[in-house]
């Protein structure tokens, strides 16, 4: 049977990945009173099934300052808020195989440098000496940034789980949102499975599932969700150190996971939906981009493997931001396969729009009414 919930919150948040975890950590660290109700179980949707990437090297500049605060989060997590969260900073290579690729990463490293990001170009000879199953044909650079790297996405979640319960917060899994009440354009309850929570303020962090929650208030978020799959390989006979090695024009991938690799690519003939089914063809187009660029994945049988969804906008960046047309509702969803890795630096943002404090970078640009007024703001540093 479940338990009723609070009665009232100052907050509630919904999703129980790494936005709705960071966001409850930082909100209840500051002394808010929130309620945090995840359908499913922590981590249970897109961030359990993340590659666990962590990085700064992207082309667009917010996308850079998320990602540098970040490292600054996930680096002091075994102290806060305290949980181990196995992170490497195995570094990050793009792979690039074209004129056009090399020019692209020429300027964003230029931008990623002057926001203080240790980035660089190196010669196919040194992609190889970082990532050693990389075959260097027709490779004519590749862009290395060694601060980068992956860790634990189920491990966060937890670590924040717990801190926003040691401050307070309530944390509760197996209760879905079915309305948000709503009295003159403001906002007064959330009702749940568990019952209805008064509250002035909603933070929807529901992935995927983000617009069917902004629907209750007539907010429109554009997010249309992708399957992506990986596989995990059986352990290497003598494990060697890797970057996490991406070729750009391919989207493949992969790094260590374990004593074995984690891989996968993005496949873009998978249709929209929430369609988590297994592709049976999927092992076969990995490998046969691997059969290329990085032939020793062949030798490792599979391990395990899993599909999950990317909740993908019109220009791959965030949707983050509060509404203007219904008091408190704040969002921060469709993060493009970059969400895991800026969800440190987000809940600190979306805990000072609620706090009525300035963040520390401007994302007024991330907000949803660009799509409307046309400033978009495209990121290409994605797979």
């Amino acid at each position: 049977m479940i338990t009723a919930l609070p009665e009232s919150a100052d907050v509630v948040v919904v999703g129980g990945g790494v936005m709705g975890t960071s966001t409850a950590f930082h909100l209840a660290e500051a002394g808010v009173d929130v309620v945090l109700v995840e359908r499913g179980d922590l981590a249970g949707g897109s961030t359990s099934r993340a590659a666990g990437g962590v990085r700064a090297n992207f082309s667009d500049e917010l996308n850079i300052s998320l990602g540098l605060r970040s490292l600054e989060l996930f680096e002091a997590f075994e102290q806060r808020p305290g949980q181990g969260i196995d992170l490497h900073r195995s570094g990050y290579l793009f792979v690039l195989t074209s004129p056009d690729e090399v020019a692209t990463f020429e300027r964003t490293i230029a931008l990623q440098n002057s926001l203080g990001v240790e980035s660089r170009l190196v010669d196919a000879e040194e992609a190889v000496r970082l990532s050693p199953l990389l075959n260097p044909d027709g490779v004519l650079a590749a862009a290395w940034s060694p601060r980068d790297g992956h860790c634990a996405p189920e491990s966060v979640v937890m670590g924040y789980a717990t801190g926003a319960r040691r401050h307070g917060a309530t944390v509760r899994t197996g209760v879905e949102v079915t309305g948000i009440d709503t009295v003159g354009g403001e906002i007064t309850g959330v009702v749940t499975t568990a019952g209805t929570v008064r509250t002035g303020c909603v933070v929807d962090c529901a992935g995927a599932w983000s617009p069917q929650i902004a629907a209750y208030v007539g907010v429109d978020l554009p997010v249309t969700p992708y399957r992506r799959e990986l596989l995990v390989t059986e352990p290497m006979p003598e494990p060697i150190d890797m970057a996490f090695t991406i070729e750009y024009g391919t989207s493949l991938y992969w790094h260590r996971e374990g004593r074995g690799i984690l891989t996968g690519f993005s496949d873009k003939a998978n249709p929209a939906g929430f369609d988590l089914d297994r592709d049976p063809e999927f092992p076969a187009k990995l490998a046969e981009l691997a059969e290329f660029r990085a032939p020793g994945l062949l030798d490792l049988g599979v391990q395990t493997g899993w599909s999950g969804l990317y909740e993908v906008t019109p220009d791959h960046n965030a949707l983050l931001g509060e509404a203007s047309d219904v008091s408190r509702f704040l969002y921060a969803t469709g993060f493009s396969g970059h969400g895991f890795l800026q969800g440190p630096a987000v809940g600190e943002i979306l805990r000072d729009l609620y706090l009525g404090a300035e963040p520390f970078i401007d994302v007024s640009p991330l907000d949803v009414h660009r799509f409307t007024t046309g400033d978009l703001r495209p990121e290409h540093n994605i797979v």
